[in-house]
């Protein structure tokens, strides 16, 4: 059966390293009700028993725009995230 439009779909995206840890990172991409796709990346550090999730910080009229906007993501970027949800 497949799942529910508004159910988010997790996509792997490639590890991160920093400070030494490898960073699992992972997309939740799903449609909301309005027809918006809207995503948020989901981290989980090594040997770490919890994930550190940002907010829908992704939104697009379609989804190809959506995962534009993530492919124009550089890897400090996401550091820069992975660091604000740590502090």
């Amino acid at each position: 059966m497949a799942p529910e439009p508004s159910e988010p779909l997790l996509h792997d995206l490639a590890p991160l390293k920093t400070e030494g840890t490898v960073v699992t990172v992972r997309l939740a991409v799903r449609r909301s009700d309005d027809g918006i796709w809207r995503a948020r990346l989901h981290f989980l550090e090594a040997g770490a028993d919890s994930e550190r999730i940002t907010a829908e910080i992704f939104c697009a009229t379609s989804e190809q725009d959506l995962w534009q906007s993530v492919r124009d993501l550089r890897d400090h970027h996401l550091r820069d995230l992975f660091r604000s949800l740590a502090t």
